[in-house]
C-alpha cells in the first residue's frame, strides 16, 4: 500500500487552461445573473430554451431570455422586492415550480432584482413549502399554478408573505387576500420600469436550497452568488460545449446539480430542450443532443429498453449478441489495463500492459464488427450526435458503466451535495475510470480521514470523505450549530460519506457514514422515520433498511419470533412449526411492512419497500451491531450481510 496521505488538491492544469480557452470567461464577473447581458451579446439569436411540450411549444432565444429576465427583475422592483442596504441578507423569495422557461426566468429575475430565492418543486408536501417561506422570512412567493396556491394560502396569513405570483397564465381568485399578480402582468410592469443595478456581492446570498429533513426540521443551505460562480467557471475543464449544442433537461430546475450545469451550459450558447421520463428516449431521437444531466436511473430505463430489445430477438440472434457483448467486455477490461485504468494500489506492470495490449488488438476485429451490428443501434437511441452526459445522484452500477462504455456512449460520474454547490469531484474524458466518482474539480480539496479520530489515512484507506473549495456552502441558514458541526474552523466540509482515494487522486466512495440512502432515481431516502413506523408492528422486533444506490428501498427484519408464534397458532389450521421462507409467513410481514410504512406521516412512493430479508439474529452489542445507545451500526450490519443484501436487488 502507499503509505502517503490521502488528500488531493486539485489547481488549474495546462489541459484545463486550454480547455478554457475555448470558452467564454466569466471570472471577472461579480454575481450569477451577470451571465446574460454577455451571453446575450454573444449568440443573441441562437434559441436558449426550448420546451416542445407545452401548448403552444415555446422557444426563446438569448435576447428574449435576457429581455424576460429583465422585465421580471424590474416587475419585482415595482411590486417592492429590492435590497435594502442597511441588511447584510437580501430579501428571500420562494419559488416554488417545476421545470419551465419560466422558473429560470422567475429565479434569474429573482437574482437580478437584488433579492435572493428559496426553491423547492411544486410536488413537494405543503407543510414542507410552508416550512421553508417561514424559516426563509420570504416576503413574496412565485408558485407554479393556483392548485399549488391553494393547498397553502390557509397558512400564508401567519407568514411574512406580502405578494404573490402565479408562474401559470391563470387568474387569481378574487377571494385571494394578499397581493397576486400574473407571471405576464409581472413582465407588463418591468418593461416600462427601469431596472436598478442590484448590486450583488460574490460572498453574498443567491439562493437557499432546504434538505430533505425526514429525520428533523429541514436546514437551509446558503449558496452565494462566489458558491455558484466557481461551478460555472470550473465546469468548462470538464466539458467544453459549442453555442446551439443541445442540452436535454430531466432533472428538477431547482436541483443544485441540475440547476449549476444549466447555468454553465446556458453560460456557453447551448440550447436547452426540456423533458420528462415520459418523453426523454423520444426526445433523444427527435432533438438529438449532445449532452444530459441524468441519475443512474435513466441509464438503467436506456439499459433495460435495449436489453428487452436482445431478448425478443431469435434465439441465434440472442447467442450472437451475448458472444459480442462478452468479447467486447474482455476488449474494454485489457484496453484498461494498458491505458492505467484500473481500480488498483498497485499500477499494472509493462509486461501485464503488454499482454493487455496484445489482447486488445486481438478483440478489435470483433469488437469491430459488434459495432456495426450492435452498438451503433445502441447510440441511435440516444440520438447518434450524443457526446457526454454527468451523472450525479448516486454511483452508476458496474454493468452499466461497462455497457455504455462498450456501446461508446460518454458518461462521466460526478460527486457531490447541495452543500458543496454541488460539484466536488467528477470523471474526465481523458480519465474516466470506472468505478470512481473522479478527481476534484478545480481548486477543490478532498481528504480521507478516521470517522472518530479526524486523523488523515494513507491512501488506499477508507475512510470520512471530507472536502474543502470555493464551492462550500455559507453555512445553514440561521443555524450556526448545524453549520458548526459541518464545517470545521479550517473550512473543511464533512460530507458524510465513506470512500478512500487513489494514487492517480480519484475518490472511490464505498458507503455512507450518515444514514441517507439515495437511489437510483437520485431520491434521497432517511431510514430512520421509515424504521420507526415499521417497528410498530407487533411482528418486527429491529429493522434496517438498505437500498444504496438501487431502485428501491429493501430491508433487513428481525421478527418478534414470540408475537409470531401466537399470530401462527390462531391460523386455520394452526401452525405449530414456523417456515420463515414460507409464502403465508412472507406475506404476513409484506402485509405489516407495506400498512406501516405508508401510514406514516409524509409518506412518499419512494419510501416503500420492495425486497426485504427476515434475520433470527438480533442487532445486539455483543456481537457489534448495536452502539452503548442501542443504535445499530449501519456499516457493520451492512458489511455482515452484503452477500444476503446483495442478493435482495
Amino acid at each position: 500500500m502507499n503509505g502517503s496521505a490521502s488528500h488531493t488538491s486539485s489547481q488549474m492544469t495546462d489541459r484545463d487552461r486550454a480547455n478554457l480557452s475555448r470558452l467564454i470567461d466569466y471570472t471577472s464577473i461579480q454575481s450569477v445573473p451577470e451571465i446574460w447581458a454577455i451571453v446575450q451579446q454573444k449568440f443573441g439569436q441562437t434559441v436558449a430554451l426550448h420546451d416542445p411540450h407545452t401548448q403552444p411549444e415555446i422557444k426563446l432565444t438569448y435576447t428574449d431570455l435576457y429581455q424576460q429576465i429583465q422585465r421580471f427583475a424590474a416587475g419585482l422592483q415595482a411590486l417592492g422586492i429590492e435590497p435594502n442596504p442597511a441588511e447584510a441578507i437580501p430579501p428571500r423569495v420562494a419559488l416554488f415550480a417545476d421545470n419551465s422557461p419560466r422558473w429560470l426566468i422567475a429565479d434569474q429575475g429573482i437574482m437580478m432584482a437584488g433579492a435572493a430565492n428559496a426553491v423547492r418543486g411544486a410536488t413537494a408536501d405543503p407543510e414542507e413549502l410552508l416550512y421553508i417561506i417561514k424559516d426563509s422570512g420570504c416576503t413574496a412567493l412565485v408558485v407554479e399554478n393556483l392548485a399549488l396556491l391553494k393547498k397553502l394560502q390557509h397558512r400564508l396569513a401567519d407568514l411574512p408573505v406580502q405578494l404573490i405570483i402565479l408562474l401559470s397564465d391563470e387568474e387569481p381568485e378574487a377571494s385571494q387576500t394578499l397581493n397576486t399578480v400574473k407571471f405576464s402582468q409581472v413582465i407588463a410592469t418591468g418593461a416600462n420600469r427601469t431596472l436598478k443595478p442590484s448590486n450583488h456581492k460574490p460572498q453574498g446570498l443567491a439562493t437557499l436550497l432546504y434538505t430533505s429533513g425526514t429525520t428533523g426540521k429541514p436546514k437551509g443551505v446558503m449558496l452565494t452568488h462566489s458558491n455558484l460562480l466557481h461551478q460555472i467557471t470550473t465546469f468548462g475543464t470538464i466539458l467544453q460545449p459549442e453555442a446551439g449544442e443541445g442540452v436535454l433537461s430531466i432533472l428538477p430546475s431547482w436541483h443544485a446539480y441540475e440547476r449549476t450545469v444549466e447555468y454553465f451550459m446556458l453560460s456557453q450558447g447551448c440550447t436547452q430542450i426540456y423533458t420528462s421520463i415520459r418523453y426523454f428516449k423520444q426526445d433523444f431521437k427527435t432533438y438529438k443532443p449532445q449532452y444530459m444531466v441524468s441519475v443512474p436511473r435513466i441509464w438503467e430505463s436506456i439499459y433495460e429498453a435495449v436489453q428487452k430489445q436482445f431478448r425478443e430477438q431469435p434465439a441465434n440472434k440472442q447467442k450472437l449478441v451475448n458472444f459480442l457483448l462478452s468479447t467486447s467486455q474482455q476488449y474494454i477490461e485489457a484496453r484498461r489495463i494498458f491505458q492505467g485504468l484500473t481500480l488498483s494500489l498497485k499500477p499494472a506492470s509493462s509486461s501485464e500492459k503488454l499482454i493487455a495490449r496484445i489482447k486488445s488488438i486481438l478483440l478489435s476485429p470483433i469488437h469491430a464488427v459488434a459495432e456495426k451490428l450492435v452498438y451503433q443501434k445502441v447510440r441511435e437511441a440516444t440520438g447518434g450526435r450524443f457526446k457526454w452526459a454527468i451523472s450525479g445522484g448516486g454511483s452508476l452500477a458496474t454493468h452499466l458503466d461497462n455497457f455504455f462504455e462498450i456501446s461508446n456512449i460518454g458518461l462521466l460520474v460526478g460527486y457531490g451535495l447541495t452543500e458543496t454547490s454541488p460539484v466536488l469531484t467528477v470523471r474526465r474524458a481523458w480519465h474516466n475510470l470506472k468505478g470512481s466518482a473522479g478527481q476534484p474539480i478545480a481548486h477543490t480539496e478532498v481528504k480521507i480521514v478516521d470517522p472518530d479520530s479526524r486523523q488523515q489515512l494513507s491512501i488506499g484507506q477508507r475512510g470520512l470523505v471530507l472536502a474543502r473549495g470555493p464551492q462550500i456552502m455559507a453555512g445553514y441558514y440561521l443555524n450556526p450549530e448545524a453549520t458548526a458541526k459541518a464545517i470545521d474552523p479550517e473550512g473543511w466540509f464533512d460530507t458524510g460519506d465513506l470512500g478512500w482515494l487513489t494514487p492517480g487522486n480519484d475518490l472511490i466512495l464505498t458507503g455512507r457514514a450518515k444514514d441517507t440512502i439515495v437511489l437510483t432515481n437520485g431520491e434521497n431516502i432517511e431510514p430512520q422515520p421509515i424504521e420507526d413506523a415499521c417497528v410498530r408492528s407487533l411482528y418486527i422486533d429491529q429493522i434496517m433498511l438498505v437500498g444504496q444506490d438501487q431502485k428501491s428501498v429493501g430491508a433487513l427484519v428481525v421478527p418478534n419470533a414470540e408475537a409470531v408464534q401466537k399470530w401462527a397458532e390462531t391460523q386455520n389450521p394452526p401452525i405449530h412449526e414456523i417456515d420463515w421462507n414460507s409464502k403465508t409467513i412472507q406475506d404476513l410481514f409484506r402485509k405489516e411492512l407495506n400498512r406501516e410504512v405508508q401510514n406514516r406521516p409524509g409518506y412518499r412512493a419512494d419510501d416503500r419497500i420492495g425486497s426485504f430479508r427476515l434475520i433470527l439474529e438480533p442487532f445486539s452489542m455483543e456481537n457489534g451491531m448495536l452502539t452503548q445507545t442501542l443504535k445499530i451500526k449501519r456499516p457493520v450490519v451492512t458489511e455482515h450481510y452484503r452477500d444476503m443484501i446483495d442478493g435482495m436487488f
